[in-house]
């Protein structure tokens, strides 16, 4: 997607210029893993304009391969335009917001089905979803879900954020489907939006969870996930503290092998907050592919957020691991 934000937080509503760059969720994980050294490969439809051109040589500049792209013409895709928001940078006690125009897109309006999966995602092992794909449209749906089919098959690693935004669907519709996606995922980030009902049958496992969960709340919720999914190998979510639009606080918690582990908590100033879920992912996903330790690997995806918010546009340009892990071991203490 195209992202315009008024420089000097300014509001849009007297903004004489904007700054552009792009991101989005699953460009912002290959981004941030190309740059930490994973290679990284990176599927998406833009059309075969300069604008989609420009977001593709972005991706490029950070070593993501972009091979698997399509550019489409207007015969694919009628609109024939790249998403866009609009970001209005929060400071103070002001939030951020964000306002999308990204309905009829070139990604949300071409036809999937006939992509052979089988090429896509040929000589990998690792897949990465979010749960905002689908959201876009029944093509993009139907493609979530086959494509995280296609991938067990072949055996590779799947990676899942549900990622629930209420611009783009119900929470019904979000839970529904991501439910669906639950029993070919691997690797579970965030906790919403699915369906778990109690083993009583009365309501979601969720209805009495507090936003801000403390630990055995937390593992609690992870053990439901595990009985009921048992393929599932690792599940993460982090936890936000806002005290205000510019200082923030993050924590997560983590199911993996067996066990609930809790990170430090990290206090910090804000740059620039979009991202910050995705550079959690990524970072996790690093991790795991290090073969980190269970409390390394929490730690470690924590920080990795924390230095995003530090920087400008969505994704995590953060090159050197020592930088992440310096952050992720100073001297903080857990608070439940």
């Amino acid at each position: 997607m195209l992202r315009l934000t008024p420089p000097n937080y300014d509001k849009i509503r007297v903004a004489t210029h904007f700054e552009a760059s792009y991101g989005g969720s699953e460009a912002n994980i290959a981004l941030s893993l190309a740059n930490l050294g994973i290679d990284s490969s990176f599927f998406s439809v833009v059309p075969d304009n300069s604008i989609g051109k420009s977001a593709i040589r972005m991706l490029r500049s950070n070593d993501v391969h972009c091979s698997p792209v399509i550019l489409s013409t207007p015969e694919d895709t009628p609109t024939h335009r790249l998403g866009i928001y609009y970001l209005e940078t929060g400071y103070g006690i002001r939030p951020s917001k964000v306002t999308y125009d990204r309905k009829h897109s070139a990604f949300s309006e071409y036809d999937y089905s006939n992509v052979d999966l089988d090429a896509l995602l040929e000589g990998f092992n690792w897949l990465h979803m979010s749960g905002i794909t689908p959201a876009l449209s029944k093509s993009c749906a139907d493609f979530t879900l086959s494509i995280m089919k296609k991938a067990k098959e072949k055996n590779l690693i799947v990676s899942f954020d549900g990622n629930f935004r209420s611009t783009l669907w119900s929470w019904k519709e979000a839970r529904d489907f991501c439910t669906k996606c639950l029993p070919y995922v691997d690797v579970l980030l965030g906790i919403e939006p699915y369906n778990l009902p109690r083993e009583d049958g009365t309501g979601d496992v969720k209805d009495n969870i507090p936003y801000q969960p403390n630990y055995e709340q937390q593992a609690d919720v992870f053990d439901t996930f595990v009985r009921a999914y048992p393929n599932i190998k690792c599940i993460a979510r982090h936890v936000r503290y806002a005290h205000t639009g510019s200082e923030n606080s993050l924590k997560a918690f983590m199911w993996y092998d067996g066990k609930t582990y809790e990170s430090k908590l990290f206090t910090f100033t804000i740059l620039d907050r979009v991202g910050g879920g995705d550079a959690f992912a990524s970072g996790l996903i690093y991790a795991m592919m290090k073969e980190y330790s269970p409390e390394d690997m929490v730690n470690f995806a924590v920080a990795s957020s924390v230095i995003k918010h530090t920087i400008r546009g969505d994704g995590n340009i953060t090159d050197d691991v020592k930088s992440i892990k310096s952050i992720m071991n100073m001297n903080y203490d857990i608070k439940r």
